[in-house]
């Protein structure tokens, strides 16, 4: 069961409940949006960060609005105790001046999928403002994630010009050959027309203490040369991509890049995580 809350100036109060996030969503007016997940049942990653985002996004859809950051806490506070769930998936939707906070049971993907990584097909599908996280998008994606082929884990949409820009709900990185040093490799990703995901900032934190970033998206052309692949998200964290369309990644498992950073993620947020109280 999906249930959802509506924050305003007259406190917290439910607002209804639906089967899927997808259908909640739909009942919701357009705004803003983030997504993130609890760790250990009420333990929450860089939530000031996905404040942030929100604020960042409706202003940059020409509503420019600020959110209460201990309002945002307690509302998703009240949501946790009131469902009680062992961990639980948060999609916080700005619509100002009113926040929904609607919240599902979150079950982490099998680890099967990380040991064996995952299979990912190009969609032709791009955001029409790609630095705006708005719930106009949320349709188009599950629209296209009805039409993956089976056992396609993730779309990957191109840009005109054959880079990878990012995931349906995902980030995208390859680790490539460096271009002025063939005996390096460097991680790549596109920058200016993907949405600035917190779990992606997060990656590249971690990934400038092992090797070069370059923020020049992967193109498919290249995908013969990559020698790894994954995608990032909040439920996902750092998921190894193992195959895009017809193309084998490398060998065709995880490398040993994307399985440091899988580790270095997980022990990052044993250290960060920030319980609510």
């Amino acid at each position: 069961m999906v249930t959802t809350f509506q924050l305003d100036c007259a406190g917290i109060h439910p607002f209804g409940e639906h089967r899927t996030m997808r259908e909640a969503s739909a009942h919701l007016p357009e705004g803003a949006y983030t997504t993130f997940r609890t760790y250990d049942g009420n333990r929450l990653l860089r939530l000031d960060q996905h404040i942030q985002r929100l604020e960042e996004s409706v202003t940059l859809m020409g509503r420019p609005a600020r959110l209460d950051a201990r309002a945002v806490r307690r509302g998703i506070l009240h949501a946790l105790r009131a469902t009680g769930y062992p961990e639980s998936r948060f999609r916080l939707t700005f619509a100002p001046p009113t926040l929904f906070i609607t919240i599902e049971p979150f079950t982490p993907y099998p680890p099967a999928l990380y040991e064996s990584g995952a299979w990912c097909v190009t969609v032709p599908l791009h955001r029409q403002n790609p630095q705006a996280k708005s719930t106009t998008f949320i349709a188009s994606a599950a629209q296209a994630y009805d039409a993956l082929p089976d056992g396609a884990h993730e779309g990957l949409m191109v840009g005109e010009d054959g880079a990878i820009l990012e995931g349906l709900s995902s980030n995208f990185f390859a680790v490539l050959p460096r271009s002025q040093d063939n005996d390096g490799l460097e991680l790549r990703t596109e920058e200016g027309r993907v949405l600035a995901g917190v779990t992606r900032a997060i990656v590249l934190e971690l990934a400038r203490a092992m090797l070069p970033v370059s923020y020049v998206a992967a193109t498919c052309a290249e995908l013969s040369q990559a020698r790894e692949c994954f995608i990032t998200s909040v439920s996902r964290e750092v998921l190894p991509v193992v195959k895009i369309d017809a193309h084998v990644i490398g060998d065709g498992r995880p490398g040993p890049i994307t399985r440091a950073l899988m580790a270095r993620f997980r022990e990052m947020v044993a250290r960060e995580a920030e319980a609510l109280t």
